[in-house]
């Protein structure tokens, strides 16, 4: 990403963040990188499945997070899979993703409990 792109993104995520203050940055930013780095370990890049993004924004969460997994995400304002496509669907409407036809915020809806996959399922042994 060039000097301009980075600037532009973070224009974007201020306006978005002034205009949705239930989402703090970090919380579009983690979503960013859990997308990167679902995308990395593909054979070859291809449009992902809400999900799959959202198992990847577990994935990184447990492990960058821990145990506190939840509580960091919830912090951000992200407390569901429809909160994840929430802010998926804010990033597509301000450029920053693109989707394809037939995606929608429902594909977000109910994929996993955030207490069952970061607290009663949460695998302690890593």
């Amino acid at each position: 990403m060039s000097d301009g792109n980075s600037h532009e993104l973070g224009n974007t995520l201020a306006q978005l963040r002034r205009r949705y203050p239930k989402y703090a940055e970090p919380a579009y930013l983690f979503v960013l990188e859990a997308l990167h780095c679902r995308i990395q370990s593909l054979d070859s890049p291809r449009h992902l499945s809400g999900a799959e993004l959202a198992e990847s924004l577990r994935d990184l969460a447990l492990e960058r997070y821990g145990p506190l997994a939840r509580a960091v995400l919830e912090y951000w304002g992200v407390a569901s899979t429809a909160d994840l496509g929430e802010v998926v669907f804010l990033l597509i409407e301000h450029g920053v993703l693109d989707k394809q036809e037939g995606d929608s915020r429902e594909d977000f809806e109910e994929l996993f409990s955030f207490e069952q996959v970061f607290e009663l399922e949460y695998p302690w042994g890593r």
